[in-house]
């Protein structure tokens, strides 16, 4: 007999589902008894014991539903430590629900904060398989996270969308595309949409540069351009401050416009007497269904993790590297980002093409 928990933490995304599904059916296709215990809303579910047993039915059809079954929320690895209003100690009772079901192991499917708090329980020492979901693809230690690809396809057709409008009517139309700390998502669908300038979180960027660009394609005949801009991006001007002032430079702008693209957008049209609109996709980036790559990529690491679980080999975070998907120790990844480098291949090979990253 085998028995597992399984949760989803942080933002939901697609293919949560896919991995899941492809976790429980590696197991029950190699046991002749599983028991698979579901904790709602995430860590939430796991401190306050609100699970529930789930059955084959509850992973037939899900290959394909985005969202998660089990229902998330956000819980601040930095608050984990500390009790809550009732002065209750959060690990403490994630460790004693985790004993009372007597699991052999728990599954984590989450982000960068959901990872360190998995990465904090196998320190306690219980038994921890994390899987790697993002949109954003910032996990250290694995190319790509599920989930990704899905959200480029959605921010992708998005500008693909915007392209006929500006074209129609000769304007400039900044793209707000997900991403606080990383242009990964950005940088993807910017390239994959014909975007003409990128702007992501690791180059900070001159409005300067931007306007030359424009005004370049306006002498080349092209009388709209499409600015693909993470909501993350950062004017160079600011980024160069301490971080304090830095920090108290952002909330100043976030005072007087709904996002940085809106800055962005009032001074271009100042400085050029261009017509400019933003779009913002938002939540719609982690909605929908799985894309075909992200439901292949989530079967293949749920199987891999049923292996590790068969195999009783704890305390990793099934990644992909090279295209082959192996088994990284959490104790190395947990809290390390996996940010865009300036000098990438992605980006040397977008500015020879032209697209401007605003530096």
């Amino acid at each position: 007999m085998k028995r597992i928990g399984m949760l989803t933490s942080g933002g939901d995304c697609q293919a949560l589902n896919a991995t899941m599904r492809g976790v429980v059916k590696g197991l029950a296709n190699n046991l002749d008894e599983l028991e698979v215990y579901g904790f709602m809303n995430g860590y939430k579910g796991l401190i306050y014991g609100d699970y529930r047993m789930l059955t084959s039915h509850d992973f037939s059809g899900i290959l394909t539903r985005g969202g998660t079954i089990l229902g998330t929320s956000r819980q601040p690895f930095k608050l984990m430590r500390e009790p809550d209003e009732k002065g209750l100690d959060k690990v403490e009772a994630m460790k004693q629900n985790y004993h009372k079901l007597r699991l052999d192991c728990l599954v984590i499917l989450g982000g960068n904060g959901t990872q360190k708090t998995a990465n904090l329980l196998r320190e306690e020492g219980l038994n921890i398989i994390h899987l790697p979901k993002t949109i954003d693809n910032d996990i250290y230690g694995t190319d790509m996270t599920f989930g990704f690809y899905s959200a480029v396809d959605i921010a992708t057709n998005t500008i693909d969308c915007i392209h006929t409008t500006a074209a129609s009517h000769n304007r400039v139309f900044i793209v707000e595309v997900m991403g606080h700390k990383v242009g990964w998502l950005t940088l993807y669908a910017g390239i994959a949409s014909g975007a003409d300038i990128i702007l992501i979180p690791e180059i900070p960027y001159d409005e300067a540069k931007i306007i030359e660009a424009i005004n370049r394609r306006k002498k080349r005949g092209s009388d709209f351009t499409i600015l693909a801009v993470a909501e993350g991006a950062i004017p160079k001007e600011i980024a160069e401050l301490p971080k304090k002032e830095r920090k108290k430079a952002m909330a100043e702008i976030a005072e007087r416009y709904p996002s940085i693209s809106y800055k962005l957008a009032a001074d271009i049209q100042k400085e050029t007497g261009m017509e400019l609109r933003v779009t913002i996709p938002g939540h719609m980036q982690r909605g929908g269904s799985p894309c075909p790559y992200d439901r292949v990529l989530a079967t293949r690491l749920g199987s891999e993790a049923a292996k590790y679980i068969l195999d009783e080999d704890y305390g990793n975070m099934v990644a992909i590297v090279d295209g082959k998907i192996k088994k990284v120790p959490l104790g190395e990844v947990a809290g390390r980002l996996k940010t865009v480098d300036p000098e990438c291949q992605e980006i040397r090979d977008a500015k020879r093409i032209g697209i401007s990253f605003g530096d």
